[in-house]
Formats: C-alpha cells, sequence, structure tokens
C-alpha cells in the first residue's frame, strides 16, 4: 500500500534538532513524530510574509475539521489548490508547501485527513501509524472532506472555477482520484502517488480504476529509483492513460531515473534537490497551463 512507501526512508545518520524542537503546537508546525529527527540542513523555509496563513476550521457537517491556510494577503478571487498531505499529517512540510503556493498568488488549503481516526503526528512508529490510523481512512470521507475545502474555499472568497490539488506519497494517490471525483477540478499534480492496489471496502478504486472517469488532467511525478512504485506500475498507469477520458489522455507521468521515493521531501534523506526544483517548476507550469494560476 501507498501509505507503506513512505516508511521506506531511513532516518538521517545525523541528528541536527531534537524531538523537543518539533513539539507541535498547531496545525502546520513542527514535524510529525515518526519521521523525527529530520534533516534541518536542506529543510525549505517559507515565510509568511504577505500572506495570511495559519490554522482554520472547516466544517464537515457537524464535524469541524482542522486545515491549514495560506493566501496572499488582500488576494481577491485567488484559485483554489489543494494541499494533500503525506501519512505523517499537517506537519511543517506540508504548510511549508502551501505557503509556496501562496507565494505563486493561490489559495492553499491543507486539511487534517485523518484526524477522525487519531492524531497522525504522534505516533512515533510507523507500523502503528499505519494499522491503527492511516489503515482505517475511507476514500469516501477522504473525497468529502475535501469538497468540504472547496465549499468553505469559495465562502471566504476564494475562485473555485480555477481548482487545483496537488499532494505527496499517500496524498498522490488521492490526487489521481480527486481528478475523477470532482468535475470542476481543473488540474492534479500528484507527486509519487500509489497507481494500483488492493480493493476493499475502504479503498475500493485505484488510479488505474479511474482513468476513464477522470475530470482533470493530472500530471504525475515519480521517481525511477522508487522501490514501492515499480517502473512497470507507471508504463501501466501511462498506457491507460492513453486509452481512459480525454482529461486521462491530456495527463503525463515524469520519472526522474535516479530519484528514489519521496525526493521533494526536503525534511528527509531521500530529498533529490535537482529532480525536487524540476518537477516544482513543472507543478506550477501545469497550474497555469490549465487554467488553475
Amino acid at each position: 500500500m501507498q501509505d507503506q512507501f513512505d516508511a521506506l526512508v531511513p532516518p538521517p545518520a545525523r541528528v541536527p534538532y531534537s524531538r523537543r524542537d518539533f513539539v507541535r503546537s498547531a496545525v502546520g508546525s513542527g514535524f510529525a513524530a515518526a519521521v523525527l529527527p529530520v534533516v534541518a540542513q536542506t529543510a525549505i523555509k517559507t515565510d509568511s510574509a504577505g500572506l495570511v496563513a495559519g490554522e482554520v476550521t472547516i466544517p464537515v457537517g457537524d464535524f469541524k475539521m482542522p486545515a491549514y491556510r495560506a493566501v496572499p494577503q488582500g488576494a481577491i478571487k485567488a484559485p483554489v489548490v489543494l494541499v494533500v498531505s503525506e501519512i505523517f499529517g499537517v506537519h511543517e512540510y506540508i504548510a511549508d508547501v502551501a505557503r509556496r503556493l501562496a507565494k505563486a498568488g493561490c489559495f492553499a488549503v491543507a486539511p487534517e485527513l485523518f484526524v477522525r481516526q487519531g492524531d497522525a503526528q504522534s505516533y512515533g512508529e510507523i507500523a502503528k501509524l499505519l494499522a491503527e490510523i492511516i489503515s482505517k481512512v475511507p476514500d469516501r470521507q477522504v473525497l468529502g472532506d475535501l469538497d468540504a475545502c472547496v465549499a468553505w474555499a469559495a465562502g471566504e472568497g476564494a475562485d473555485t472555477s480555477r481548482l487545483g490539488i496537488t499532494g505527496f506519497c499517500w496524498g498522490g494517490r488521492i490526487v489521481w482520484l480527486y481528478s475523477a471525483h470532482n468535475p470542476a477540478a481543473k488540474a492534479g499534480v500528484a507527486w509519487y502517488g500509489q497507481l494500483a492496489g488492493p480493493s476493499n471496502d475502504l479503498r475500493p478504486r485505484h488510479p488505474l480504476d479511474v482513468v476513464g472517469s477522470m475530470h482533470a488532467p493530472v500530471l504525475g511525478l515519480y521517481g525511477g529509483a522508487d522501490s514501492g512504485i515499480p517502473p512497470e506500475q507507471v508504463q501501466r498507469m501511462e498506457a491507460a492513460l492513453a486509452q481512459g477520458s480525454a482529461a486521462a489522455k491530456a495527463s503525463r507521468i515524469v520519472v526522474y531515473p535516479d530519484a528514489p521515493h519521496a525526493f521533494h521531501a526536503d525534511y528527509r534523506p531521500s530529498y533529490r534537490k535537482e529532480a525536487a526544483e524540476d518537477g516544482w517548476k513543472r507543478c506550477l507550469a501545469w497550474f497555469r497551463t490549465h487554467g488553475v494560476l
């Protein structure tokens, strides 16, 4: 399962900061316990100057879902980009991605999609996190929560007619599914999201299963050295996209031959600067090309 691939990256050799340095106090602050210690020497820090950024609460029926929001100060009708996290929830890295998108002019929203099942950031053991939290999160719940984020953003004055979505690892898989779920989506960017897997009641379909019903073209960014997503799986997806909906046919997959899984995660030893920077440029260009930015 995609959730397990985040566990493949070993901890860094050096310990620049202690766990105490990363105690979480709010959504988007600190780092998840399961990824500590982080490689702080390479972690990117995007400031919030010129932004309105921080924790918000989004209603989903009677439930109040926490999320991190970043938007240019004074922005009128900014385009919406949903940011879907890895299995570790909305910690500092995901919040920083939201701020980067806001600096590009977006109304970025990163919801805590695991919160009904528990606090993903508090788990120090990945195996327990997978078993006790991630494996219990239904796709239907996730897609509904993302829809609620869009509705909330509209109420905040954002332009939901220009809707994009991006996600990493676990969230990369969700990007593909959301492109087939919401007809209003304009474009998606999926970073090394799992494309196939066993189906069950909580995960009835996977990206390979939805190419015929995709509404938004997706840019898939993958690592050729990703041991959890083999080249054969990526090739199957490329072949399926060519036979899918118009949006599927317009989708593209870029493979960075020497990059491992999580090559964009600048706080982890898997980070590959060249691939990450090229992928980010492609991400913004994709959103521009398809009417989000």
